[in-house]
């Protein structure tokens, strides 16, 4: 059969790659061809735009580069027509797979499925209703999503949450790597504890994070600490190198170590986080972190966060949980000195560092075990041959 595949950000891209390779095992015909990343390139499929052209976030961004995704949705719309899978498989990115969800259902009788539905229990519910007219089967990796749904009238699959499995992977093979060769190969001082720093894998989010998150925890430096920046794939250095004070880098605090991240996280102390995916791998890792996100005009995004979400936490650690396991700064609450703060009580020795170390384990026993992407490739392949026999 032939996927038409969608991922639009770095987790997009990992997760659908994981997928492409689990339906693999169910279909050794198989094509793929994807809007996407590297990782799904490698799995397979060919790609016909990388999402690092288009992936942009905030309104005035959005707005800015309008003209460039629409003619991304534009192209990626006759590249379907064209190609006319048998299922096109939208992951997560919903501003532009809810648009392709609509295109694709009125004008074909190709199915929909959705992976990692967009979080409509947090904001924009109304997406429901685009949910239930455009898409014909949604796989949900987040176990409190299955009430919400059916409790509007939308039936979707718990799949379990393919980032256990990616770190379990991870873990399999690197379980017995050495603190000293990590960091003797990056370039790090091996007699220093390591401060990671995950700001984000698109440049707006960089930009707008990553000097606050250094500032925060410079101090540390001073003592037995070394900050590490994770390099996104699909992020060049210099954009993380102009937003690092100056000197940090040529005196030895800061550090850059790109697409290691799980590597990274594993022999550090503790984490400053952006929120998505990052703060659940980083959670699943067993290293303390702060969940910082800045956002321009803070006070008033406060504001609006107060009205317009429907949730208490933005990161995927306490949203799993339901209580506040990680420390959430946000907005106008993500200062350099609520950072430190935060940081100071979870590094080693800190008065809050083993809450978060067992709030972490509540964590892991609810998403249960691994088997995500398998289980959501046998799914997706059972309600394709359901179809096909009701055809």
């Amino acid at each position: 059969m032939k996927y038409f595949v969608i991922a639009g950000e770095a987790s997009g891209d990992l997760h659908a790659a994981n997928l492409i390779n689990a339906l693999r095992e169910h279909d050794s015909d198989a094509r793929f061809y994807a809007y996407g990343g590297e990782l799904m390139e490698a799995a397979g499929a060919k790609m016909l735009r990388y999402y690092r052209d288009i992936a942009y976030m905030g309104v005035v961004s959005v707005v800015m580069h309008a003209g460039t995704i629409l003619r991304a949705m534009a192209r990626c719309k006759k590249e379907i027509m064209k190609v006319r899978p048998d299922v096109v498989i939208l992951v997560d990115y919903p501003g532009f797979n809810l648009a392709i969800a609509k295109y694709v259902k009125t004008k074909t009788s190709i199915p929909v499925y959705y992976y990692i539905a967009p979080k409509v229990w947090a904001w924009k519910e109304n997406r429901i209703k685009l949910l239930r007219a455009y898409v014909d089967e949604i796989f949900s990796i987040l176990p409190f999503e299955g009430v919400f749904f059916k409790q509007r009238g939308v039936d979707i699959h718990y799949v379990g949450n393919p980032t256990v499995d990616e770190v379990e992977d991870f873990m399999r093979v690197h379980y017995a790597d050495s603190r000293n060769d990590f960091t003797m190969s990056n370039g790090l001082d091996p007699k220093k504890k390591i401060i990671a720093i995950l700001a984000g894998s698109r440049k707006q989010e960089i930009n707008y994070n990553l000097r606050r998150m250094i500032l925060a925890a410079q101090p540390f430096t001073e003592k037995e600490f070394q900050l590490v920046v994770a390099g996104a794939p699909n992020i060049d250095d210099n954009i993380y190198k102009r937003n690092i004070p100056s000197g940090m880098m040529e005196n030895g605090d800061v550090r850059i170590v790109s697409g290691k991240t799980y590597g990274l996280l594993q022999f550090a102390s503790c984490a400053l986080v952006t929120s998505g995916t990052a703060t659940l791998e980083t959670a699943l890792l067993r290293v303390p972190q702060v969940v910082c996100y800045y956002i321009p005009m803070g006070g008033i995004v406060s504001f609006l966060r107060k009205i317009l979400l429907k949730v208490r936490f933005i990161s995927l650690v306490n949203l799993i949980a339901g209580d506040e396991i990680v420390k959430e700064l946000v907005a106008d609450g993500m200062t350099t000195d609520n950072v430190r703060e935060a940081l100071v009580k979870i590094a080693p020795g800190g008065s809050c560092r083993s809450r978060v170390l067992r709030g972490y384990e509540d964590v892991i026993r609810i998403l249960g075990g691994s088997g995500a992407s398998a289980r959501a490739a046998q799914e997706m392949t059972l309600c394709l041959q359901r179809r096909k026999e009701n055809e």
